[in-house]
């Protein structure tokens, strides 16, 4: 009995400890939204004609992600991190009877799946840790903390999210470590696809694949460092280069006049963020080029004919976005410690495209926007958003003044 009570405690302990081991978390989004502006897919090119139509409104569910690591022991450890976007994707094979009574695969629903994380890495010690799989790639300040409660707007910040690929993820093998005040990064991955290149989203898409597979023919390579030397202050430059040229399927161009076309990008990034008592203050600046971007359209629009799964529009040869927020939390005032109240502003200037002197111009592309709101933080996990925006356009172009209201959570279950 003695030795059966010892096995049972020992079991027991063994149990609770793996499970310590064990990490499981996630965040997720809902929101709705009122445009007072059209939808119409016209609304750029004939602008006067759409510029009394009615308001239109949506609701959404951005992002509804599950993380779930393990720590191995001995420095070995995974995670994983799987994401709902606009509630994941549905479809369904129906027996058509009004044709003949047909079988028919149907799309349900919009949305997408992805696996945005899994790796397995090796720490060796805090300042040098291995970690290869798929990996989020940290350039600029969305994908460095792309979660929602680090960003005081119902959605990712604007410009940011329209350039970059958000959340930027891709295979390849990550170098990184932490020091008392700096934190530095750097990722071999596959290289991005510039026949995914568009007008509206500069290189957004080029991280993504139509395939079963990632296209890896060129490499890319990022990097990034922080610095935390000023309390409450992360200072952070990321920066990534990569040929965005025959890194598609099938790869057919090396022995045509292309071959020698390289598309190579290069993105520059500047973000910081300073967290007070009371006061949290978050910017960014990035900068994207393109070579040969007027080729690359030239090739795409060639393509656009026999059904390829391209983004069809030209890609200009630069792109940039800069913005600033500031928050403030006003419950102190009333004397209400228990939870937070921050009352919010954040300004942004963006460019998708911004042509070669050989290339059309398209002003739309050219915007700002200001938003103010409000952050409500009954518990430290979860935000109530809510906020008022106005998208400024140059002539002869229509603004684009919202509304929006969200919901949020962002927690570790099981530490």
């Amino acid at each position: 009995m003695k030795r059966i009570c010892i096995f049972i405690l020992l079991s027991a302990v063994s149990i609770t400890l793996s499970a310590q081991q064990l990490t499981i978390g996630g965040y997720g989004e809902a929101a709705y939204t009122r445009n007072f502006f059209s939808d119409n897919v016209y609304r750029y090119s004939r602008p006067a004609e759409y510029a009394s139509d009615p308001s239109h409104g949506r609701f959404d569910i951005p992002h509804a992600v599950i993380y779930l690591g393990y720590d191995f022991g001995k420095g070995w450890s995974m995670q994983t991190e799987i994401e709902f976007e606009h509630t994941g994707t549905g479809s369904a094979v129906e027996k058509e009877f009004t044709e003949a009574g047909e079988w028919e695969s149907e799309i349900e629903k919009g949305g997408e799946l992805e696996l945005e994380q899994f790796w397995l890495q090796k720490s060796f010690c805090p300042e040098f840790n291995i970690r290869a799989g798929h990996i989020v790639v940290p350039v600029g300040g969305l994908n460095f903390a792309h979660e929602p409660l680090n960003y005081f707007t119902v959605y990712r910040p604007e410009g940011e999210y329209t350039i970059l690929p958000s959340t930027w993820h891709d295979t390849g093998i990550s170098l990184w470590g932490r020091t008392a005040h700096w934190r530095y990064e750097l990722l071999m991955t596959s290289g991005m696809d510039g026949f995914m290149f568009d007008r509206d989203h500069f290189v957004h898409y080029g991280a993504k694949s139509p395939y079963e597979y990632r296209v890896a023919n060129r490499p890319g390579i990022a990097a990034r460092v922080d610095n935390y030397s000023i309390e409450g202050l992360r200072i952070g430059l990321s920066a990534y280069f990569g040929s965005s040229m025959h890194n598609s399927f099938p790869n057919d161009l090396h022995n045509t006049r292309y071959a020698d076309v390289a598309g190579n990008t290069v993105i520059g990034a500047l973000d910081f963020a300073y967290k007070g008592e009371r006061l949290i203050v978050r910017g960014n600046a990035d900068y994207g080029y393109v070579s040969d971007a007027t080729t690359i359209s030239t090739i795409k629009r060639n393509l656009s004919s026999n059904n390829a799964p391209y983004r069809k529009t030209p890609v200009g040869q630069n792109a940039l976005a800069a913005g600033i927020e500031a928050g403030y939390d006003i419950l102190p005032w009333f004397g209400v410690t228990s939870s937070r109240l921050f009352i919010f502003s954040r300004y942004e200037y963006y460019d998708s495209y911004i042509p070669a002197s050989d290339q059309q111009d398209y002003p739309y592309t050219d915007k700002q926007r200001l938003a103010v709101g409000f952050n409500w933080f009954p518990i430290p996990q979860i935000a109530v958003k809510g906020e008022y925006s106005h998208r400024f356009l140059k002539e002869p172009y229509n603004n684009e003044p919202s509304i929006s209201l969200g919901v949020t959570y962002m927690a570790f279950f099981k530490r």
